[in-house]
């Protein structure tokens, strides 16, 4: 193959519905089979494409696991969610922020993810690290983003923003979550989602809330 042709075929776009198909294989197979378990021709095979074209969108397999995780997150919670409104009260954006985030964590997805991740803790702790990196820190980091700028808007109170975005999903999560992942009771709905959002702003307000009538 002359250097033209080569050039021009790692220029050429990638297709996204295969890439969409992939990630959506990942997942199950992820689940189903564990990380080390999965392998980038099972994922081929389940995705209807070569497995070539796996590894022209994802170099690795850490890389498409940690990709198939990003995905799931990104889609209930997108970048946009987390940028500040100031034409809006802060309540309304953590609000909004606190209903997507519990519809993700309620997701039967996330919830076998969770149950598979405590699984494999001691036999696979790679897969756990790059669990945690894809999903929860991704959100963490874009929560503490959006505490940051409300800090410099004066619009809450808060001297360390990491912990304040620890602080606002762990109110989110509680006990709840951890009776629904423990298999103890079922994933909260859309109807009990609302007024623990709102109850879990209201005590995130109680305490880095800045008083805005005065």
């Amino acid at each position: 193959m002359s250097t033209s042709v080569a050039t021009a075929n790692r220029g050429r776009p990638k297709d996204p519905a295969k890439r969409a198909a992939i990630l959506e294989a990942a997942k199950s197979l992820f689940l189903a089979c564990g990380f080390s378990g999965t392998s980038m021709d099972a994922v081929a095979k389940q995705a209807g494409v070569s497995k070539l074209t796996v590894y022209s969108h994802f170099c690795d397999k850490e890389t498409l696991f940690s990709s198939a995780v990003e995905a799931k997150c990104h889609n209930t919670l997108p970048d946009p969610i987390f940028e500040l409104d100031q034409d809006q009260p802060i309540r309304t954006t953590l609000t909004r922020i606190g209903l997507a985030f519990s519809g993700l964590i309620n997701s039967e997805e996330v919830i076998a993810l969770e149950r598979l991740m405590c699984t494999m803790a001691t036999q696979d702790p790679e897969m756990s690290r790059l669990f945690f990196e894809a999903g929860p820190q991704r959100t963490l980091t874009a929560m503490e983003g959006l505490i940051r700028h409300a800090i410099q808007a004066g619009l809450l109170n808060i001297q360390d923003a990491k912990r304040g975005a620890e602080n606002f999903f762990a109110l989110l999560q509680g006990c709840e979550h951890f009776r629904i992942r423990i298999g103890y009771r079922e994933p909260m709905t859309a109807a009990e989602a609302q007024p623990h959002a709102e109850q879990a702003v209201d005590m995130f307000l109680r305490a880095y809330g800045v008083d805005q009538s005065t």
